[in-house]
């Protein structure tokens, strides 16, 4: 299950004291998140770091976003109050284009049952749902993970993966077609990549689309199961949001975590630019 909705995670918070919650509040120039968390939460959520404990070191060789190694993010998981066979829900305020990379990173670390919250802290308020403001430090899990539960893609395997399958661009249109580009070296995309932004994957209020239109939508795109998929976007944390509004439409894919802050940085790959 990809989704969990406002009124049953408010249920299961009344009965379910082993469910984690975490907030992943998150956005490209936005270094707030902490401080909108304590601002108001769901209650009883625990505030994750994306930048902190959800990615490894940033560089050029890696992108901006690289994948933590397992054991931090273990040490991570842990710190979030999270035991073995915990449920976990994330969520953010933005639609979950932030707490998607919580929900792949805790599924390729081997948890199978993490939920993200659909319509995310905008859904629960229109539900009219209590929100606190006060930290919350719960009691250390002791879970256990381990790597390579999804697939991933290296540099390579992503180009390859642009010829023989699908590739699909997650940023926005503006920056696949190369026309802007705020923060990394080129603009442009990955020769071969089909342009799949990752905010169609969402409706007017911010919650997924269905798996009718989701299914349809990707297969306009080239996706009809025949095919290997696989995702990329700036720096592989919305990637991660196309990922999961493809399981939504029984689609499988692959995520490349260097995405276009890592491919733009090599000088020896290629750029595309257009539609």
């Amino acid at each position: 299950m990809v989704l969990i909705d406002v009124d049953d995670l408010h249920a299961r918070l009344g009965r379910d004291r082993s469910l984690v919650l975490l907030d992943v509040r998150w956005s490209l120039g936005d270094p707030h998140g902490r401080r909108h968390y304590l601002e108001g939460h769901i209650p009883g959520a625990v505030y994750v770091d994306l930048e902190a404990e959800l990615s490894g070191a940033p560089s050029a060789v890696a992108g901006r976003h690289p994948l933590p190694t397992v054991d931090s993010l273990q040490a991570a998981a842990r710190s979030w109050g999270i035991d073995a066979g915990s449920p976990v829900v994330a969520y953010d305020d933005a639609g979950n284009l932030s707490a998607a990379r919580a929900w792949w990173l805790l599924r390729w670390g081997g948890l199978s049952d993490v939920s993200l919250l659909d319509g995310g802290l905008s859904a629960w308020r229109r539900a009219g749902h209590a929100i606190e403001s006060s930290a919350v430090t719960p009691e250390p899990g002791d879970v256990t993970l381990t790597a390579g539960h999804l697939p991933v893609l290296d540099a390579d395997e992503a180009a390859q993966l642009a010829v023989d399958g699908i590739l699909l661009d997650a940023r926005a249109p503006e920056r696949f077609r190369g026309d802007a580009e705020p923060i990394d070296p080129k603009a442009g995309h990955i020769p071969g990549a089909v342009s799949a932004p990752a905010a169609g994957n969402l409706d007017a209020d911010g919650a997924f689309e269905d798996a009718a239109a989701l299914a349809a939508r990707f297969r306009a795109l080239g996706v009809d199961g025949s095919r290997r998929v696989g995702a990329y976007c700036g720096s592989g944390v919305t990637a991660a949001h196309e990922i999961a509004a493809l399981a939504i439409a029984g689609f499988d894919a692959a995520l490349y975590p260097g995405s276009w802050s890592q491919w733009s940085s090599d000088e020896s790959r290629p750029v595309a630019v257009g539609d």
